[in-house]
């Protein structure tokens, strides 16, 4: 099967819908999928439930999807950064469902592990527990979180080949991996697209067996989400 196509459109082709969970990988604007994203924008897809870490910063990642307002919830652990999130949340327009950071990561590599639900400490006794099952353990108690499934991921990848097999260059690993696994399809953008075998293996995060589809972006656009320099002397 030819996983490699020729642009973002034709790799999305067929898997947008209304409605539909889409997990977006990337921590602030590092490894996020802008391509991909832009593609989504395009398209016109609306009523979108989003996971991910955060929803970008006002016109950059995903929030170019609610400049647009398609999306309909969002499950993040920080969305900070970006002031549109605050006002659609505010005028009852957006969704949210909060997740501490780490729990986040966990729902996201439990459900790619095929582990409906596991139980946790983080937030046990809080409001995050509200309407969630909660059990004690070891004299401690702990909350039930659900594992999470996307009727899509999309990830960035610094290098991948043509099956699929996917590397990630150092703070852009983040999310992208877990959620490449978590995905029914999961969608690749690779800057550096390489034959078969010209990947180390024991370099490869991604095996190709969770990559459907891959489109090469070799001049992907770095944004810098807060530059922080030393001042002159």
């Amino acid at each position: 099967m030819k996983k490699v196509h020729p642009d973002a459109r034709a790799a999305l082709a067929g898997q947008l819908k209304d409605g539909m969970l889409i997990m977006a990988g990337g921590f602030g604007l590092c490894g996020i999928p802008e391509t991909l994203i832009l593609a989504i924008r395009d398209s016109g897809v609306k009523n979108l439930t989003l996971v991910s870490n955060n929803a970008g910063v006002d016109g950059a990642g995903l929030g170019l999807l609610l400049e647009t307002r398609q999306v309909k919830k969002m499950i993040s652990s920080y969305v900070g950064e970006n002031k549109l999130f605050a006002q659609q949340y505010l005028a009852g327009e957006l969704e949210i469902e909060f997740n501490p950071q780490g729990t986040l990561a966990e729902r996201i590599r439990a459900g790619g592990a095929g582990i409906p639900a596991f139980f946790t400490r983080t937030g046990a006794g809080t409001t995050i527990a509200d309407g969630k099952e909660e059990r004690e353990f070891g004299g401690e108690k702990y909350v039930m979180e659900r594992g999470l499934l996307a009727d899509l991921s999309i990830v960035h990848a610094w290098k991948g080949d043509t099956e699929g097999n996917l590397v990630y260059r150092k703070t852009a690993r983040n999310f992208n991996p877990m959620m490449a696994t978590a995905g029914k399809m999961t969608v690749a953008e690779v800057e550096n697209l390489v034959e078969p075998g010209k990947i180390d293996p024991d370099h490869i995060v991604t095996p190709g067996i969770y990559v459907q589809r891959i489109v090469h972006v070799p001049n992907a656009k770095k944004h810098i989400e807060q530059r922080t320099v030393r001042k002159r002397a």
